[in-house]
């Protein structure tokens, strides 16, 4: 079957005649649906299927009869696989014992050709135009609705703030071991950061969908392809536009307080180059992820400006190659989970002109870019350790090599199955949080070791 749920008769009727046996339905003159198992003989080349006259049952000659066949395999513990199904429609003449069904069009899916999840969004288009149609019928918008809770997470995508949380985080301990820390200030830090992010979040749906990004995606997971709220019609257009809106100004309200507490000329310019690169993301005419430029960007974005952001609010604009070494490892490994995610995009982005790595480079080089991406951010780590810019304890980070290695190894027997892809990309995202938050337990352990022992060496000299 073809990608779309749509078919030829004859294709229908040949996909039917693989089933044992059919059901046969049509809406009888009170107006309700009738069903009925039957064992249909199918002809393929003359159009046809014939099967027994139900029992106590007339099949209409002057409206539609429809045939289906349909399997589902059950895996316990796991879900489903291999389904599929079919439906062949056409008129219906009754003859002695028997009626035979001239089929005019058909519709189906197999998951062995099209995955469900792909299917529900090539079929989604259908059900927009079913509201649209409802909703006329109506008189009133009728639309797919979320709760508050789940909606305003999949908007905002708040599970993925980590990647904010984590670097501003280390840039404050490391201030702290530098004998900074104002706590104030470190919170509002945070908050202004994650709406940063959730601006960013929420803006990059905006500008994928405006530009056809979105749209032209038909296999997104829960890690690519944008939140959806807008191609699903659970929020408008116009409604992410105010939303990314408000996220940024209060980002930039925070930042102006800052500014005004624990201003300095740093923090001044890492705040405008951390704005451009948020809103140039996907905005025109910047948009450096269509461009091949999301991994620099997003590097940049969450590794040294929101870690030396951090840093130079609680040191009131000194700087230091301690945050600035410390930012590397978390910056590669951020801008891996975007790389990693951009895989089973590559199509629709293609389609809509958005030339990410993995649309320009071939499969082996990018499998090939992640490797040698994930082992800087060791090397950068253990070269920050050698040369006693980083504390001796951040070397707990390469307990998560195991995890850069799954990620490694599940690329490449998974790089054309989107859904497959989707557990190697959770890995990778949890290999970027768990590098962060031993990175963080390094610094920890730096600092209370500097409390109870300040003789201890911490650091290669």
């Amino acid at each position: 079957m073809r990608s779309t749920p749509e078919i030829d008769a004859r294709t229908g009727l040949e996909k039917l005649a693989t089933y044992p046996y059919q059901i046969a339905t049509w809406v009888d003159e009170a107006g309700y649906p009738v069903s009925v198992a039957v064992e249909a003989a199918i002809d393929p080349v003359a159009g046809t299927a014939t099967f027994a006259t139900p029992t106590g049952l007339a099949v209409p000659a002057d409206r539609d009869v429809s045939l289906t066949g349909s399997h589902i395999h059950p895996q316990p513990g796991y879900g489903y696989d291999e389904r599929r199904h079919v439906t062949v429609w056409g008129c219906a003449v009754s003859g002695d014992h028997a009626v035979t069904l001239r089929a005019r069009r058909a519709w189906g899916w197999d998951e062995a050709e099209v995955p469900f999840f792909e299917y529900s969004e090539r079929s989604f288009p259908q059900s927009r135009k079913y509201f649209d149609a409802l909703s006329a019928e109506r008189g009133t918008p009728v639309k797919p609705r979320l709760s508050f809770g789940f909606l305003a997470l999949r908007t905002t995508r708040l599970p993925f703030l980590t990647a904010t949380i984590i670097p501003v985080l280390l840039g404050i301990l490391i201030a702290a071991r530098n004998g900074s820390f104002d706590l104030v200030a470190a919170a509002l830090t945070v908050v202004g950061a994650a709406f940063v992010q959730l601006g960013l979040n929420v803006a990059n749906d905006v500008f994928d969908t405006v530009q056809g990004a979105d749209d032209a995606n038909v296999t997104p997971t829960k890690f690519s392809g944008g939140s959806r709220v807008i191609q699903y019609g659970l929020v408008s257009l116009r409604q992410m536009a105010t939303l990314a809106t408000v996220f940024y100004v209060l980002a930039g309200l925070i930042g102006l307080v800052l500014l005004a507490t624990h201003g300095s000329a740093a923090l001044l310019v890492i705040g405008i180059v951390g704005f451009i690169v948020s809103l140039g993301y996907t905005a025109p005419p910047l948009k450096f992820v269509y461009r091949g430029l999301g991994e620099l960007a997003v590097a940049l974005g969450f590794g040294p400006l929101m870690l030396l952001g951090a840093y130079v609010v609680q040191t009131r604009g000194a700087l230091s190659w301690e945050p600035f070494a410390a930012s590397i490892p978390i910056a590669l490994l951020v801008a891996l989970i975007l790389y990693v995610n951009e895989i089973p995009d590559r199509r629709g982005d293609a389609r809509a002109g958005k030339r990410t790595l993995p649309v320009r480079f071939s499969r082996a080089a990018v499998i090939g870019g992640y490797r040698v991406a994930a082992a800087g951010a060791y090397v950068a780590l253990v070269a920050g350790v050698v040369l006693g810019i980083l504390p001796i304890p951040t070397l707990l980070m390469l307990l998560t090599i195991p995890l850069a290695l799954r990620v490694s190894r599940g690329l490449e027997p998974n790089y054309e199955n989107p859904y497959g892809l989707m557990a190697i990309m959770g890995v990778n995202i949890q290999l970027h949080l768990f590098a962060g938050l031993l990175l963080l337990l390094g610094y920890a352990l730096v600092l209370v070791v500097g409390a109870v022992a300040p003789g201890v060496p911490l650091f290669v000299r």
